[in-house]
């Protein structure tokens, strides 16, 4: 473990979330699950949800991946955050 895992309350390997929101457009879920795809080895697309907001503008996508470390999660965030359609991580 690095000293880098250490800043972190998880323990790796682990199940985690990692959800992003965008303007409900066709493609987003395919956009958010190309970007996790870069990153997590055998990704399924059972591993993705989506969920609509009330009035139908926006879509949250949640990708529930099996995270190894800090560092893979920073870099998914990081290019989640650098894609324009995507207006929020969590």
């Amino acid at each position: 473990m690095t000293e880098l895992e250490h800043d972190t309350p998880f323990e790796f390997p682990c199940q985690f979330p990692i959800k992003a929101m965008g303007k409900n457009i066709p493609n987003i879920e395919a956009i958010v699950f190309e970007i996790v795809q870069r990153h997590v080895d055998d990704l399924s697309e059972s591993a993705v949800k989506t969920r609509e907001s009330k009035g139908g503008k926006y879509i949250s996508v949640t990708v529930t991946v099996e995270a190894q470390s800090k560092a893979q999660l920073d870099a998914v965030y990081m290019d989640l955050t650098a894609c324009t359609d995507i207006l929020i991580t969590m």
